[in-house]
Protein backbone atom coordinates (compact mmCIF):
# COMPACT_ATOMS: atom_id res chain seq x y z
CA UNK A 1 0.00 0.00 0.00
CA UNK A 2 1.41 3.43 -1.25
CA UNK A 3 1.90 6.35 1.55
CA UNK A 4 -0.98 8.49 0.10
CA UNK A 5 -2.88 5.62 0.29
CA UNK A 6 -2.48 4.85 3.45
CA UNK A 7 -2.83 8.58 4.75
CA UNK A 8 -6.42 8.57 2.98
CA UNK A 9 -7.36 5.48 4.67
CA UNK A 10 -6.44 6.27 8.31
CA UNK A 11 -8.31 9.96 7.31
CA UNK A 12 -11.58 7.87 6.69
CA UNK A 13 -11.64 5.78 9.70
CA UNK A 14 -10.66 8.78 12.20
CA UNK A 15 -13.35 10.75 9.74
CA UNK A 16 -16.04 7.87 9.97
CA UNK A 17 -15.92 7.63 13.61
CA UNK A 18 -15.26 10.99 15.12
CA UNK A 19 -15.88 13.14 12.59
CA UNK A 20 -18.92 12.06 10.72
CA UNK A 21 -20.79 14.67 8.55
CA UNK A 22 -24.13 15.22 7.68
CA UNK A 23 -26.89 15.85 4.50
CA UNK A 24 -25.61 19.71 4.86
CA UNK A 25 -22.12 19.30 4.93
CA UNK A 26 -22.69 16.88 2.09
CA UNK A 27 -24.63 18.97 -0.02
CA UNK A 28 -21.93 21.72 0.66
CA UNK A 29 -19.47 19.31 -1.03
CA UNK A 30 -21.74 18.20 -3.62
CA UNK A 31 -22.83 22.00 -4.87
CA UNK A 32 -19.69 23.14 -4.80
CA UNK A 33 -17.96 20.19 -7.08
CA UNK A 34 -21.13 20.70 -9.54
CA UNK A 35 -20.41 24.42 -10.00
CA UNK A 36 -16.72 23.88 -10.96
CA UNK A 37 -15.35 24.96 -7.69
CA UNK A 38 -11.62 23.51 -7.05
CA UNK A 39 -11.84 20.50 -4.92
CA UNK A 40 -9.40 22.04 -1.64
CA UNK A 41 -12.04 22.21 0.88
CA UNK A 42 -10.98 21.14 4.28
CA UNK A 43 -11.52 17.63 5.13
CA UNK A 44 -13.89 16.71 7.53
CA UNK A 45 -11.25 16.02 10.11
CA UNK A 46 -9.89 19.40 9.78
CA UNK A 47 -13.72 21.11 10.19
CA UNK A 48 -13.93 18.98 12.88
CA UNK A 49 -10.86 20.09 14.25
CA UNK A 50 -11.50 24.17 13.87
CA UNK A 51 -15.36 23.21 15.43
CA UNK A 52 -13.48 22.03 18.58
CA UNK A 53 -10.77 24.56 18.50
CA UNK A 54 -13.75 27.23 18.49
CA UNK A 55 -15.44 25.77 20.75
CA UNK A 56 -12.65 25.20 23.49
CA UNK A 57 -11.89 28.92 22.91
CA UNK A 58 -15.31 29.57 23.96
CA UNK A 59 -15.62 31.71 20.88
CA UNK A 60 -18.58 34.03 19.87
CA UNK A 61 -17.16 35.79 16.90
CA UNK A 62 -15.11 34.27 14.14
CA UNK A 63 -13.41 35.99 10.99
CA UNK A 64 -12.60 33.27 8.12
CA UNK A 65 -10.32 34.39 4.97
CA UNK A 66 -11.18 32.64 1.94
CA UNK A 67 -14.55 31.07 2.11
CA UNK A 68 -13.90 28.55 -1.26
CA UNK A 69 -17.72 26.81 -1.06
CA UNK A 70 -18.84 27.92 3.07
CA UNK A 71 -17.79 24.04 3.73
CA UNK A 72 -15.27 25.41 6.64
CA UNK A 73 -17.41 28.08 7.10
CA UNK A 74 -20.64 25.41 8.49
CA UNK A 75 -18.33 23.53 10.46
CA UNK A 76 -17.19 26.22 12.59
CA UNK A 77 -20.92 28.00 12.14
CA UNK A 78 -21.98 25.46 14.18
CA UNK A 79 -19.51 26.09 17.42
CA UNK A 80 -20.90 29.53 17.85
CA UNK A 81 -23.96 30.27 19.85
CA UNK A 82 -27.21 31.47 18.25
CA UNK A 83 -26.38 35.48 19.00
CA UNK A 84 -22.36 34.40 17.41
CA UNK A 85 -21.12 36.30 14.68
CA UNK A 86 -18.51 34.95 11.60
CA UNK A 87 -17.76 36.85 8.61
CA UNK A 88 -16.28 35.38 5.57
CA UNK A 89 -14.41 36.73 3.24
CA UNK A 90 -13.82 35.52 -0.46
CA UNK A 91 -12.85 36.94 -3.53
CA UNK A 92 -14.62 35.08 -6.40
CA UNK A 93 -18.42 36.03 -6.41
CA UNK A 94 -19.38 32.66 -7.82
CA UNK A 95 -17.41 31.04 -4.97
CA UNK A 96 -19.23 33.44 -2.67
CA UNK A 97 -22.30 32.62 -3.90
CA UNK A 98 -22.12 28.60 -3.75
CA UNK A 99 -21.19 29.43 -0.26
CA UNK A 100 -23.87 31.60 0.46
CA UNK A 101 -26.42 28.63 -0.70
CA UNK A 102 -24.55 25.70 1.25
CA UNK A 103 -24.47 28.23 4.55
CA UNK A 104 -28.50 29.21 4.12
CA UNK A 105 -29.47 25.54 3.47
CA UNK A 106 -27.31 24.71 6.80
CA UNK A 107 -29.74 27.11 8.27
CA UNK A 108 -26.66 29.35 9.23
CA UNK A 109 -27.52 32.16 7.62
CA UNK A 110 -28.38 34.44 10.66
CA UNK A 111 -24.92 33.53 11.60
CA UNK A 112 -22.54 33.49 8.91
CA UNK A 113 -22.08 36.04 6.48
CA UNK A 114 -19.94 36.40 3.25
CA UNK A 115 -18.48 39.30 2.00
CA UNK A 116 -17.33 39.52 -1.52
CA UNK A 117 -14.03 40.95 -3.25
CA UNK A 118 -10.19 40.14 -2.58
CA UNK A 119 -9.63 40.13 1.48
CA UNK A 120 -7.02 43.54 1.69
CA UNK A 121 -9.63 45.78 0.57
CA UNK A 122 -12.06 44.16 2.98
CA UNK A 123 -10.55 43.97 5.99
CA UNK A 124 -10.48 47.70 6.15
CA UNK A 125 -13.78 48.20 5.76
CA UNK A 126 -14.27 45.30 8.24
CA UNK A 127 -12.05 47.80 10.74
CA UNK A 128 -14.06 50.79 9.69
CA UNK A 129 -17.27 49.32 11.20
CA UNK A 130 -15.02 49.06 14.45
CA UNK A 131 -16.38 45.11 14.88
CA UNK A 132 -16.02 43.20 18.38
CA UNK A 133 -12.93 41.06 18.38
CA UNK A 134 -12.50 38.36 16.65
CA UNK A 135 -11.97 35.28 19.16
CA UNK A 136 -10.53 33.07 16.57
CA UNK A 137 -9.51 33.74 13.28
CA UNK A 138 -9.13 31.05 10.20
CA UNK A 139 -6.81 31.96 7.07
CA UNK A 140 -7.55 30.00 4.07
CA UNK A 141 -6.88 32.55 1.20
CA UNK A 142 -4.24 33.05 -1.59
CA UNK A 143 -0.95 32.24 -0.05
CA UNK A 144 1.10 35.23 -1.46
CA UNK A 145 -0.94 37.35 1.51
CA UNK A 146 -0.32 35.57 4.28
CA UNK A 147 1.78 37.91 6.16
CA UNK A 148 -0.70 40.73 5.13
CA UNK A 149 -3.60 38.48 6.16
CA UNK A 150 -1.76 37.93 9.71
CA UNK A 151 -1.18 41.33 10.56
CA UNK A 152 -4.71 42.16 9.74
CA UNK A 153 -6.03 39.87 11.90
CA UNK A 154 -3.67 41.17 14.93
CA UNK A 155 -6.03 44.00 14.33
CA UNK A 156 -9.02 42.44 14.84
CA UNK A 157 -8.68 40.22 17.53
CA UNK A 158 -7.80 40.42 21.10
CA UNK A 159 -5.28 39.36 24.20
CA UNK A 160 -6.17 35.25 23.80
CA UNK A 161 -7.81 34.91 20.52
CA UNK A 162 -6.78 32.19 17.77
CA UNK A 163 -5.10 32.89 14.50
CA UNK A 164 -4.86 29.36 12.44
CA UNK A 165 -3.02 29.41 8.93
CA UNK A 166 -3.82 26.87 6.49
CA UNK A 167 -1.64 24.73 4.34
CA UNK A 168 1.54 26.26 5.63
CA UNK A 169 3.75 23.45 4.59
CA UNK A 170 3.62 23.86 0.40
CA UNK A 171 4.68 20.56 -0.23
CA UNK A 172 7.86 21.26 2.14
CA UNK A 173 8.60 23.80 -0.18
CA UNK A 174 8.32 26.41 2.95
CA UNK A 175 11.72 25.32 4.44
CA UNK A 176 13.42 26.36 0.87
CA UNK A 177 14.99 29.93 1.83
CA UNK A 178 16.12 29.87 -2.39
CA UNK A 179 12.46 29.92 -3.42
CA UNK A 180 11.07 32.83 -4.84
CA UNK A 181 7.51 31.24 -5.17
CA UNK A 182 4.53 33.85 -4.04
CA UNK A 183 3.15 31.11 -2.27
CA UNK A 184 5.91 30.29 -0.45
CA UNK A 185 7.23 33.78 -0.05
CA UNK A 186 3.86 34.66 1.65
CA UNK A 187 4.02 31.58 3.87
CA UNK A 188 7.42 32.62 5.25
CA UNK A 189 6.47 36.12 5.48
CA UNK A 190 3.35 34.57 8.07
CA UNK A 191 5.83 32.20 10.02
CA UNK A 192 8.47 35.13 10.39
CA UNK A 193 5.75 37.52 11.71
CA UNK A 194 4.55 34.83 14.28
CA UNK A 195 7.88 34.30 15.51
CA UNK A 196 8.88 37.91 16.08
CA UNK A 197 5.71 39.65 17.24
CA UNK A 198 5.55 40.55 20.39
CA UNK A 199 2.06 40.00 20.25
CA UNK A 200 1.90 36.50 18.85
CA UNK A 201 2.90 33.01 20.20
CA UNK A 202 2.71 29.94 17.90
CA UNK A 203 4.06 26.89 16.38
CA UNK A 204 3.18 24.84 13.10
CA UNK A 205 2.46 21.32 12.48
CA UNK A 206 3.30 19.12 9.46
CA UNK A 207 0.06 16.75 8.61
CA UNK A 208 -0.75 14.11 5.83
CA UNK A 209 -3.78 12.54 4.83
CA UNK A 210 -7.00 13.22 2.73
CA UNK A 211 -5.15 16.18 1.72
CA UNK A 212 -1.87 15.22 0.88
CA UNK A 213 1.14 16.66 2.78
CA UNK A 214 0.13 20.10 4.44
CA UNK A 215 0.29 21.27 7.44
CA UNK A 216 -0.88 24.52 9.65
CA UNK A 217 0.37 27.23 11.31
CA UNK A 218 -1.63 28.14 15.12
CA UNK A 219 -0.90 31.24 17.30
CA UNK A 220 -2.05 32.60 20.26
CA UNK A 221 -2.60 36.62 20.56
CA UNK A 222 -1.22 37.75 23.75
CA UNK A 223 -1.82 40.88 25.96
Amino acid sequence: MSGSQLWHDVDDYFITRLSPDDEALRAALRESEAAGLPPIAVTAAQGKFLQLLAQLQGARTILEIGTLGGYSTIWMARALPEDGRLVSLEYSAKHAEVATRNIARAGLERIAEVRVGPALESLPKLADENPAPFDLVFIDADKANNGHYVEWALRLTRAGSVIVLDNVVREGRVADASSTAPDVAGTRAAIDLIATHPRLDGTAIQTVGGKGYDGFALARVLG
